[in-house]
This record gives C-alpha cells, sequence and structure tokens, in this order.
C-alpha cells in the first residue's frame, strides 16, 4: 500500500478543513514547498494536492503554487480542486503530475470524463467524497443522486482505474477512519481504491493495509503529529 501525505490548499498556503467545512479552516503552513520537501525527506513517494479553492469554484486559482510544489519536491503528484474541463487537465498533465482527479466534473460532465479518459487513460482518477452514503459535489457543499457504490460501479465501467474515496465524516476529526467501507469497496471493485479521511493513527495505516487497497491519503494527523510519516510509510510497506 502506498502512503499519499497531504496539502490541501486555500490562498497559496497548506489548510486543514474540519470534515469539509470551509468556515473550520486551520491553516498549518505558509509555505507548502517546505510541507513537500518534509515529505520527500521522511521518504514518502506520492503527494496529494487538492485546490479547496477550485474545488468549490470550478476554477484553478492555486495551479502555480501547485506547479511550484511539483517542481521542487521531486514527488509523484496526485491533484485534484476543480478540474473540469480539458485544459486544466492538460495544464497539469504538462506540469508533470502523475494523477489528475476529477471530482464534481465525473458527476455532472460524463461526457468530459469519457474524453479524459481516451485522451489520458490511467492518468486520470476519480475523487468519489461520500457524505450519508452519497457522492457530494462541489467542494463538498452538495450532493449528488448517486448512491456510493453505484457511483464507483460506473466509475469503473467508464474505464477509470483510480477512485480516492474519502468519507466526509471522518475527514478532520481524527476520530479513525471507515476501515468497513474500503473493505467493501475493495470486495466489490477491481480498480485500485485510495482511502481518505480520518486515517489518525498508525493502527488505521494497518487496517488499511490488511483491506488490500492501494493507498491511503494521511493530511491533519501529519499536521498534528499524530502519525510520524516515517513510522506510517513502514507500516504501509509491512515492516
Amino acid at each position: 500500500m502506498i502512503i499519499l501525505p497531504a496539502i490541501d490548499l486555500i490562498e497559496g498556503k497548506a489548510v486543514r478543513l474540519l470534515k469539509g467545512d470551509y468556515a473550520k479552516k486551520t491553516v498549518y503552513n505558509d509555505d507548502p514547498v517546505s510541507v513537500a520537501a518534509d515529505f520527500a525527506a521522511c521518504g514518502a513517494e506520492w503527494i496529494h494536492i487538492v485546490d479547496l479553492e477550485g474545488a468549490k469554484s470550478g476554477t484553478a486559482p492555486n495551479m502555480e503554487t501547485i506547479k511550484s510544489i511539483i517542481s521542487s519536491c521531486g514527488l509523484k503528484a496526485e491533484v485534484g480542486g476543480g478540474i473540469r474541463d480539458m485544459k486544466t487537465v492538460e495544464s497539469y498533465v504538462v506540469a508533470g503530475v502523475s494523477r489528475v482527479v476529477l471530482g464534481t466534473a465525473a458527476v455532472n460532465d460524463p461526457e468530459f470524463l469519457k474524453e479524459a479518459v481516451l485522451h489520458f487513460g490511467p492518468l486520470i482518477s476519480v475523487g468519489v467524497d461520500i457524505k450519508e452514503g452519497y457522492v457530494a459535489i462541489k467542494g463538498w457543499t452538495e450532493k449528488s443522486s448517486y448512491t456510493a457504490m453505484d457511483f464507483c460501479k460506473k466509475m469503473q465501467d467508464t474505464g477509470v482505474k483510480t477512485l480516492i474515496c474519502t468519507d466526509i465524516s471522518k475527514d478532520g476529526a481524527m476520530k479513525g477512519t471507515n476501515r468497513e467501507l474500503y473493505r467493501q469497496l475493495s470486495k466489490e471493485l477491481s480498480v485500485d481504491i485510495v482511502a481518505s479521511g480520518g486515517v489518525s493513527s498508525l493502527e488505521d495505516v494497518k487496517a488499511l493495509k490488511e483491506t488490500g487497497i492501494y493507498g491511503a491519503i494521511i493530511g491533519k494527523a501529519y499536521y498534528t503529529g499524530a502519525i510520524d510519516l516515517r513510522e506510517a510509510l513502514k507500516a504501509a510497506r509491512g515492516e
């Protein structure tokens, strides 16, 4: 299993939200490039980056910051937030992004999703943000009509190879991750599943590894010191 330490961006700063609530924002670092450098120093190979402003607005206001992070840290990057047209996808791919994460657009614009998968194949992944059993969109501010499992199966049928699945109720709450959800997804789907939301202890990392999923995102637990990233990376490798 791979570990993807996360940087969520608002106004070029590394922040965290509580359960996706933009009113409950904590700024952890004014210099996200230095955060990414620490991820690399700890031995991470991947980084997960979200443009939170973009997720809400459908634009890419933090793109230049994201480009700076990618060019400086040497990590493989998974980037999401507000990516709703081919031009933005192409800009990120040219910038060296290893995986572009579509969220709202994957729900609302299936033709765009199909086009993106056709052109970029495994570089396209989809963020499945789960709120009360349904897929949430627009920076988690609205619920769609899709149940989580139905949507995941639809994405699999469309040819998407990687799904980043977030239990919003767990995100930033530091009360553990939804292990049963990831066990179920791993059992019923053949795509790569990345767990996101509430990964707050080494026990969570070890339990997720046992489900057989592909990866896990660590966010707030890194910033608060609840998880030592070096130890998490070892646990994910089974060391």
